[in-house]
């Protein structure tokens, strides 16, 4: 496990406290991180072309294993060339392992140390996923990273309960790493714990000793508070290798974002962003733009002024709310296009204030905005 996939590396280039700039390096090329990856469920990032998402700035996206497996099947997208090439996106793909979604279908499925037995939420055909099918799955899509099948404690959760998820999640990533062969394809570890601070630690701890090119957190942003959510992370993050990537997984919200690279994450992905947009909830320095609201019926201010974005530099409020209100699929399109290159500038802010070495001004400055419309989250 200590050897790098071929093309996979990650290095440092910069950092305040605990924030990080730095560099991963994939088979498809280099992420500047910290990074968000917009999420591609199905092989497609909701409403927006290959063409867009490079116009907005992504530089990785993730795809769900969990989908692509009941439909179009990992078989297929494997016949036509793998992921990459089926859904015409030449940049690095980031895939989980579909712990989460199957998290989800509680009602539905029962775990068992051998893996997760589920009703399909298409068709309620029965499968039964195991560690070793979800490596599968992943290296027949050809993602440059894939994850590891774990278990997500629901919180809020037992001791009991918090310390079995922790120990099937390291029995599980130590089964996907010696069914991982792929070339080229790094797998990451997914560190569990529920809000434990014990069960976190020891599951890091062991993690780490496997050697995994790369690690996440997981089991988070499902309903805990904030604060408990920052602790957590600020928990976990001292465990994990410097030089190693560090993943938060279904964190999006800005707010989040700039507080979660404080302390010390690299990685981001969260539905949130083109599920807000879709709702009419649009993302600006100031907070959140809520579109269907009547006061913006006669605005001819873009969503936010000065924002480069299509959208904002071809249409009004007055525009977008008429769409949304209309039930016109172009409001999603233009909602989507604004907050995707919303959390891109973000993100790249973020990577030139770590460069300049002014990330607790670039910090304060963020949250004072916020607090100003009593919009800080």
């Amino acid at each position: 496990m200590e050897e790098k996939p071929k093309g996979f590396g990650f290095e440092l280039l910069a950092g305040e406290g605990r924030a990080r700039r730095g560099h991963l390096y994939t088979p498809h090329g280099a992420v500047e991180t910290p990074a968000f990856m917009p999420v591609g469920t199905q092989g497609t990032v909701k409403g927006v072309t290959r063409e867009e998402l490079l116009g907005l700035g992504a530089q990785m996206v993730l795809s769900n294993t969990y989908h692509l497996y009941l439909r179009p099947g990992a078989k297929i997208v494997s016949q036509m060339g793998g992921l990459h090439k089926f859904m015409n996106w030449d940049g690095p793909i980031l895939t989980d392992s579909g712990g989460f979604q199957v998290y989800s279908l509680a009602p539905t499925r029962k775990v068992t140390d051998e893996g997760v037995i589920f009703q399909s939420h298409l068709d309620g055909s029965e499968h039964f996923f195991t560690p070793e099918l979800a490596v599968e799955v992943q290296e027949g899509l050809g993602s440059d990273v894939a994850m590891v099948l774990d278990e997500v404690p629901k919180l809020p959760a037992t001791k009991d309960e918090i310390l079995e998820a922790v120990r099937r999640t390291l029995l599980w990533a130590e089964r996907c790493a010696s069914a991982h062969s792929r070339k080229g394809q790094a797998l990451f570890a997914i560190v569990q714990g529920g809000l434990d601070p014990t069960a976190r630690a020891e599951c890091a701890g062991k993690l780490v000793s496997m050697g995994f090119p790369g690690y996440a957190i997981g089991g988070l942003s499902v309903g805990e508070s904030r604060p408990d959510m920052l602790e957590a992370i600020g928990v976990t993050e001292p465990l994990l290798p410097e030089d190693k990537p560090r993943y938060l997984m279904g964190v999006g919200a800005p707010a989040d974002l700039v507080e979660c690279v404080n302390l010390g994450m690299d990685m981001f992905d969260c539905v949130m962003p083109t599920r807000n947009a879709r709702n009419g909830w649009l993302f600006t320095e100031t907070g959140r733009l809520v579109i269907k609201n009547s006061r913006y019926a006669d605005d001819p201010l873009p969503v936010e002024p000065g924002c480069d974005c299509y959208t904002c530099r071809n249409y009004s409020r007055a525009y977008l709310r008429h769409l949304y209100i209309s039930k016109e699929i172009l409001s999603a399109r233009l909602n989507t296009i604004h907050n995707l290159r919303y959390i891109s500038k973000l993100t790249r802010s973020i990577r030139d204030a770590l460069e300049k070495g002014a990330w607790d001004e670039f910090r304060e400055n963020f949250h004072a905005r916020l607090k100003e419309r009593g919009e800080e989250e």
